[in-house]
Parts: structure tokens; sequence; C-alpha cells
């Protein structure tokens, strides 16, 4: 039997304490994956259990039809289990209403994003969604594509305008540095070159708030599937597993109304960046490093890296000697207990999170995650010895011919790896994957 809103539950679920079908849709989410299924969703179906109103979502997927198959026949209803050392809680989560995949429907999406109860269109399109070139400028001919999620805004835009609405609050909760400036630039020279009628209109009615995002989200697997089937007596296709731990952290700069996050957990701050960077160098960075370095070294998860007593050493290094330095903390945020807290979340042996997951799409990751940091030191003198480490082992990774290369540069990524100076055609001036560090010669 398929989850339903018939479907009986045990006692030991939780569930939403408000009546889903009276809600409207309040939230278009672009790029719906299981992380945000994880984190921004619960955090929605949290406020509405308690008290916030139509603040439903519409899912959209740019391309694949996956998680239109996995929700839309459980009526967008799925769990999410929570796990840790001490256990596992279990969540059904119904602030998904549907979900709609824009190149059988592109209609469709227009349609939700202009809606007059749509306020907000977030975003977890990864790094490569956001269809940059090397420089981090707006690569036009790819965003004219049918998976650009700028033609889809575009559209939205011009129909929002001559309906006379309000404008949107564009949330990007992806991994990128200033990611709410980022997604601002972007959205301006998308319509600079292919709509400047409504550049106008956008600057002054939309905002695009910085945010900062973290919870660990492993890919969920048949076995996970099945132990949801088992407590729940229903098959759950969507269910998605994570830690316990969950943070969000948005600047205060909404275009129009908003759920209460704030109510739920989230934090409403005026600056964003110094949690944005801590996540970006320490978090984020050292998953890459673990990715590379475990999986040359023969372990499959996080949890096995992090326990080996080879690299972990180099995984604390990497963030208290090396990322922690180069961020101006906010008060009262201890960096040092960041650290710990990453070093034990990373040891959670109930949550399988593969390594060749964290390897992918590694040219879009890496120049944020670590190259910022290895500039920061170069200008004062100074090396990471973990860090460089990180990016031999990411070198080895693409020219060991033992593991997929997921990546949008693949192939010039395995071409460059080959090289004798493979740093320098990866790194250097003229490098694939740009910054202002320079590998040692």
């Amino acid at each position: 039997m398929r989850l339903s809103p018939a479907t009986p539950l045990p006692a030991s679920v939780r569930r939403p304490a408000y009546d889903r079908a009276a809600q409207a849709a309040g939230i278009v989410h672009l790029g719906i994956g299981a992380f945000h299924r994880a984190h921004q969703a619960a955090y929605t179906d949290a406020a509405m259990s308690g008290g916030d109103r139509d603040w439903g979502i519409v899912g959209v997927s740019l391309r694949s039809p996956d998680v239109a198959a996995q929700l839309n026949p459980q009526d967008g209803l799925y769990t999410v289990s929570s796990r840790s050392a001490a256990g596992c809680e279990l969540s059904l989560v119904g602030a998904v209403q549907r979900v709609l995949v824009a190149p059988e429907n592109p209609r469709a999406v227009i349609d939700a994003l202009a809606a007059p109860t749509t306020h907000i269109v977030s975003l977890t399109v990864t790094e490569k969604g956001y269809l940059r070139g090397a420089g981090g400028e707006l690569d036009l001919a790819a965003a004219t594509g049918p998976a650009s999620l700028y033609r889809y805004l575009g559209a939205a835009f011009a129909a929002r305008k001559a309906a006379g609405l309000a404008g949107l609050t564009l949330l990007s909760c992806d991994n990128l540095a200033n990611n709410g400036a980022v997604l601002r630039g972007l959205i301006s020279a998308w319509l600079d070159a292919e709509q400047p009628d409504l550049l106008g209109w956008f600057e002054s009615e939309c905002r695009c708030p910085a945010t900062m995002i973290d919870r660990i989200v492993p890919a969920t697997t048949d076995a996970d599937r099945a132990a949801v089937a088992a407590e729940l007596g229903a098959c759950d296709e969507g269910a998605v597993v994570t830690e316990a731990f969950s943070q969000w952290v948005i600047a205060d700069d909404f275009a129009g109304p908003r759920p209460r996050w704030e109510a739920v957990g989230a934090e409403l701050v005026a600056d964003v960046a110094p949690y944005e960077t801590a996540k970006l160098r320490m978090l984020n960075g050292a998953h890459s490093a673990l990715a590379y370095i475990g999986l040359l070294n023969g372990h499959d998860y996080v949890h096995q890296a992090i326990a080996d007593p080879a690299i972990r050493p180099l995984i604390e290094r990497l963030m208290r000697d090396e990322a922690a330095p180069t961020i101006a903390a906010a008060p009262g945020q201890d960096l040092g207990a960041y650290a710990a807290a990453l070093l034990d979340r990373f040891a959670n042996p109930a949550l399988d999170h593969r390594l060749i997951q964290i390897a992918m799409d590694g040219s879009q990751k890496i120049p944020q995650r670590w190259l910022e940091t290895l500039a920061w030191h170069q200008r004062r003198g100074a090396r990471c010895p973990s860090l460089e480490r990180a990016v031999a082992a990411w070198i080895d990774f693409l020219r060991s011919g033992r593991f997929p290369v997921d990546d949008p540069l693949a192939d010039r990524l395995r071409a460059a790896a080959a090289a004798p100076d493979a740093a320098q055609r990866l790194f250097g001036a003229q490098g694939i994957v740009r910054s202002d560090w320079t590998p040692a010669a």
C-alpha cells in the first residue's frame, strides 16, 4: 500500500497539525530534491503546525520527473527520518502540495510562479544550476536552454507585472558564497539581456535575501525505504533520511509576507555572511576533503573516513587551523565549538552519507569550499597542508579511473588532471577552476 492521506499512522509518527486541504500555496520551490524536503519544507511544515496558514509548497523539478513520480501519487506526503546514535524519529511532512516537471508542463510552472498567492520562490538547484561561467558571470548561452530557471522567472515576472501583482522574495538555499546577491546579479544579467523592460520592476519589487542552510541529507536507499515502510505499514517512495541537527540562517529582507520560520528554529539576522562563510569553508570544505581523501583510501561513507586515524587529524586541522582563521565570526559565534560539533556529526554511525555523493560537481564546489581559504593564507605568505592534500586528492581522484566523475566539466577535468602540470591546468591563471589562489610550481 502506498502512503496517502488515508494511511493510518502509528502513534510514534509525528504528523501535521493543520488542515492540508485548506492551505493555499504560498511558496514555489525550484529543484525539489531530498535536501529541500528534509530542510526548508520541514521548517515550513512546522510553521504551519504552529499556526501559520497558506504556505503550501508547489515543488518544481527543472529536469527529472523522479520526484514527481515519488510524491504526486502520495498527494505530496512523505516522511523524514531523523537519525542519531540515540535512535530514529519519523515525521510525516505535509507542506508539499504537488510537484511539477518543468519540461513536461512549462506553462504550469509559470502559472504557479505568477499566482497571486505565491510570495516566495526558494531554490535548491545546486551550484551548477545557476549556470555561471568560469568567472562567476551568467553563462547566457546556457541560460537560454530548456532547463534554465531564468526563463521561467522572466516569464513569471512579466505576468506579475502585467497583472499588477507584488514582487517575489527569491530565496537561494544553495551553497554559494553570498548567495542572495549572486542570485540577484544573475537574474539582473538575464533580464538585461533578454527582457530589459522587466529589469527595473525586478530591482524595485523583488528581494533576494542571503541564507545559510545546514543539514546533512544522504541519498535515500532501498534499505531506508524498507525501514520506513516497516514502521509506517505503507510504502513511502519519497522518504528522506537526515541527521537530527538542522540550522537555517536567513537575512531579514523579504518583499512581502513570509512564514514565521523563526518560531520553529530558523534565525533571522541582519548579516548572514559569518555563518555562511563558516559553513562553506569548515563544514563543506571538510566534507569535500573527506570525500576525495576517503575514497582514495578505500572508504565509502563519511563516518568511516572520519574514523580513519590517518584522515581525522587532517580534517580537524583543516577546520581549526586553516579555515577558521579566515572567518570574521559574528558575536557569539564560537568556531572552535562549531568544529567540534562537526566532527561529532561526521562520525554519526546512523547516517550512511556516501562519499561519492559529496564528490560530485567538484569544479562547482571547490572554489568556495577550498580556494578562498587557500588564497587568504597565500596572501599572508602561509601554506595550508590539509587543503593542499585535499587538492592533490581531487587531482588523483580525477586521474585514477577508479571512480565516476559526475561534473559538468568532467572531460576537461580528466584531461587536465592527466597532464604533468595538472595543478596549473586546473587552478593556474588560465586554469579551468578560477580563483585568487595560485598553486605552488
